[in-house]
């Protein structure tokens, strides 16, 4: 069995290693677009981006490791077309067959239209290597950033601009930051954070435009205003990359549309990772996280190998800020209340409910909060609020109550 899969980040490798380790005999080919070898995509917006990180430590494993599993690592190499009836894959002038074929193309960064001066020259994403590459050099002490889209990319790039003596903005038109992803407890604890590291956060805030001929000179905001500016990150969310499945007339649902199983609407073609989405409770749900890529890739492997087990997603995420790491346990959808932990030094946490139900958790420098949450909601434990709330009783004392 010829394994193809389309895609070289962090979902393709994790693939690619699984099929090896369950014992796959077949050839396995892994494509990617980019002509770094597979890597971690988190530390771009943070220690990468400081320069607190080289380029071979973002590597999730060396070159040899594909070579010694007999993984054909294809870097450079954007895929041309697939024929889902002839079973082939066209990359370059070559013609790749395969009998199951993967789908790990990711996402790809919203950018800004060339009408609101999207296409100026000092205008970045923050989604690839050779993004952040490109926008490193701009990171001088003084100079002045506009960061358009107050979401965790963009805090992120704020965080790091900060530390390093940057004039910092951040324009968020929602009337939050974090809006769509977190409680107004969690926007009100990283405003304040950021404004204690002098970056200006202004939200209910909307762009009309980008400023200057060839390159950005500034923006003019939707209440008149002009900001000047040196250069701008562009942080207003990522698409799922699903042009090569459309083209495959596969079927799309907020990404590529996966069975329980990892398969779409083609049963050769597989898919994982941010460009897939999947059955969850009453709806579909699509994950952006390197945890539901490496999950949901091990399971699309198993699968192939014939396990034929549902995937069963266990959200998780993390975002580092200055000294701060947020790491998340669960999916807030739906939430209806908050229960604060804390804080306790720099210790807080933010419990989400639906009605008596635990659905979430945030938890700010406090890693035992995050992993109690975890385990609670994997085991569908939901502890009373008052028991959340009271810090006199101890965390672990939540998972036998």
């Amino acid at each position: 069995m010829d394994v193809v899969v389309i895609g070289a980040g962090q979902a393709g490798a994790a693939v690619a290693a699984k099929l090896r380790a369950l014992g796959h005999d077949g050839s396995i080919t892994l494509i990617g677009e980019e002509t770094a070898p597979p890597y971690q995509r988190p530390p771009l917006s943070k220690a990468y981006l400081l320069g607190q990180m080289e380029a071979e430590r973002l590597w999730l494993r060396g070159p040899e490791f594909y070579a010694e599993n007999a993984i054909d690592l294809r870097l450079g190499h954007p895929v041309q077309a697939i024929d889902p009836v002839k079973k082939t894959v066209t990359v370059g002038l070559e013609t790749l067959t395969y009998d199951q074929l993967v789908l790990t193309t990711g996402s790809i960064p919203r950018r800004l239209p060339a009408a609101i001066g999207g296409g100026l020259d000092g205008v970045f994403t923050v989604r690839s290597l050779a993004d952040v590459d490109a926008m490193q050099p701009e990171f001088v002490a003084g100079r002045r950033l506009i960061i358009v889209g107050g979401g965790y990319i963009g805090l992120e790039a704020a965080a790091v601009a900060a530390k390093l003596g940057l004039d910092v903005t951040v324009l968020e038109m929602a009337p939050r930051i974090l809006q769509r992803v977190a409680s107004p407890e969690t926007s009100a604890y990283f405003r304040d954070l950021h404004q204690a590291h002098g970056v200006k956060i202004l939200e209910a805030t909307g762009l009309d435009r980008l400023l200057g001929e060839v390159r950005v000179t500034g923006a003019r905001l939707t209440d008149g205003r002009e900001l000047p500016a040196d250069f701008v990150i562009v942080g207003v969310g990522i698409m799922p990359a699903t042009a090569l499945a459309e083209q495959a007339g596969l079927e799309i649902d907020n990404g590529i549309k996966t069975s329980t199983l990892g398969r779409t609407s083609d049963p050769s073609i597989w898919a994982a990772g941010d460009c897939a989405s999947f059955p969850h409770g009453a709806g579909r749900l699509r994950l952006e996280s390197v945890g539901n890529a490496i999950d949901q890739a091990e399971a699309v492997a198993e699968n192939i190998m014939g396990a034929n087990q549902p995937y069963v997603a266990k959200p998780w995420f993390w975002s580092d800020q200055y000294d701060c790491k947020l790491q998340i346990a669960g999916l807030n959808t739906g939430y209806d209340s908050i229960v604060t932990r804390g804080p306790e030094g720099a210790s807080v946490s933010f419990w989400y409910y639906c009605g008596d139900q635990l659905l979430a958790v945030d938890a700010m420098n406090d890693p035992r909060a995050y992993m109690v949450g975890k385990r609670l909601i994997e085991a569908g434990k939901s502890p009373s609020k008052a028991m959340v709330a009271d810090p006199s009783l101890a965390l672990k004392s939540l998972l036998t109550a």
